[in-house]
């Protein structure tokens, strides 16, 4: 099995749903991952474990996914130096989600957390296979590939609704 680059974290198996996007577009790129839950509050032992093991088992980023308070992205960021991208996620418990999304975003200067937008967690894969893209010319010639893939699609949007929509707005 190839080395996995990137750790999927979630605080419970109800994140799941907002997370599987992530692994999806990771799989889709092929970068080796792994999926787990990590509770910061529950379970805070694992999660430093967790975290503090990071780099030496050669993961090079971290998507953490958490809802409500969230501390889960901020809290593994402050144990590891790797990079960690948290998920905002709505969670029954939320206040809109904001709780959730100020939560990861207002970190304290010295401990950075990139932050997608909420229920985001698609967008945290093609981050970290970003990151992973810096070091990697086979994941930066997919990403690229995905960036052309999604260019052709809205062209395509664009002839379509030129047809349905003709000469009502030629711009």
């Amino acid at each position: 099995m190839d080395q996995i680059l990137v750790g999927i974290i979630m605080g419970s198996d109800s994140d799941l749903k907002v997370m599987q996007p992530a692994a999806d577009i990771l799989k889709e790129f092929k970068i080796p991952f792994e999926l787990t839950i990590v509770s910061a509050h529950r379970t805070p032992l694992r999660m430093l474990d967790y975290a503090s093991h990071a780099k030496e088992r050669g993961l090079k980023v971290i998507i953490a996914g958490a809802g409500g308070a969230a501390h889960l992205p901020g809290m593994v960021a402050s144990i590891t130096t790797i990079p960690v991208i948290g998920v905002p996620v709505k969670s029954s418990n939320s206040i809109d989600g904001w709780d959730s999304v100020l939560s990861i975003l207002q970190m304290p200067n010295g401990i950075p957390v990139a932050t997608v937008a909420l229920n985001a967690a698609k967008n945290a894969g093609i981050l970290a296979a970003e990151i992973i893209g810096t070091f990697d010319e086979h994941v930066s010639l997919v990403l690229e590939k995905y960036k052309q893939t999604l260019q052709e699609e809205v062209l395509h949007k664009v002839e379509k609704l030129k047809t349905e929509w003709p000469n009502d707005f030629d711009h």
